[in-house]
């Protein structure tokens, strides 16, 4: 894989499996850094427990079964292809990621567009994460620092990594995302106890708007808004203890 090349869905897998050598390693962070979109996939691909086979039932009932095999006899012995989780994964998401998954996002934001609600976008994404998503990310203010600086820019913001800290939860990455042209930042924590937690943030023009709550995804979920962006952390935290995180964070991104 060179420097610019995208990673193929066998590597992202066995990147999860812990396969690949450091440089290897590296260089996919620094696509997972630069790519959301990658970064997605690579959480579509790291919840490994999702129904595949229920998915592919049908196909396979479909499927030319005899011909296949008669043709894969045809082979060599080292050249047919191994069952295992990593060529079943990279398969699966080539024809279920890329298709299915594009449009349940794409029909997801039509949707919240139509209802002017952004949040419901934002917890479906959120529902995609686990602890592993995040846990090897570095955790360095520099890096923090120039992550930061990317939402500036794009929200008009001034934020600093002193105002996004939490007692508990560890910050661990901030990116934008962009749907349809709206921007949305994402300012990812991982809580030892409560797992991937996120402060999330867009441009309205709805006006202030004070603390409110509701579930999403099996999600909690605290949102308001000032006088030029709407605001939102989302996590399993429990709704008090979320509250209470929003509460600090609204202070000092306030002050």
């Amino acid at each position: 894989m060179n420097d610019h090349a995208i990673p193929s869905d066998e590597q992202l897998v066995a990147y999860l499996d812990d396969q690949l050598d450091a440089e290897q390693r590296a260089r996919i962070d620094a696509a997972i850094a630069e790519d959301s979109m990658l970064n997605l996939r690579l959480q579509w691909l790291a919840r490994s427990n999702l129904p595949f086979k229920d998915a592919f039932n049908e196909l396979a009932r479909q499927a030319p079964v005899d011909r296949l095999q008669s043709m894969l006899d045809t082979l060599p012995s080292p050249e047919r292809p191994a069952l295992s989780r990593r060529w079943f994964l990279a398969a699966a998401a080539g024809l279920v990621v890329s298709g299915v998954l594009a449009d349940r996002l794409f029909l997801g934001w039509q949707m919240s567009q139509q209802k002017n609600n952004w949040r419901g976008l934002v917890a479906e994404y959120m529902s995609l994460y686990v602890p592993q998503t995040l846990d090897h990310l570095p955790s360095d203010e520099a890096a923090q620092r120039v992550q930061l600086r990317t939402i500036d820019a794009r929200l008009g913001l001034n934020l600093l990594p002193a105002q996004l800290t939490l007692p508990r939860p560890e910050f661990k990455r901030a990116q934008i995302l962009e749907y349809d042209g709206v921007a949305i930042a994402q300012i990812t924590y991982l809580d030892p106890i409560h797992g991937p937690m996120a402060l999330c943030v867009t441009r309205s023009n709805s006006g202030q708007r004070d603390f409110a709550q509701e579930r999403r995804h099996e999600m909690n979920i605290v949102y308001w808004a000032d006088r030029e962006h709407a605001w939102m952390l989302i996590g399993h935290n429990p709704m008090a203890e979320l509250q209470d995180m929003a509460k600090q964070l609204r202070s000092r991104l306030s002050a």
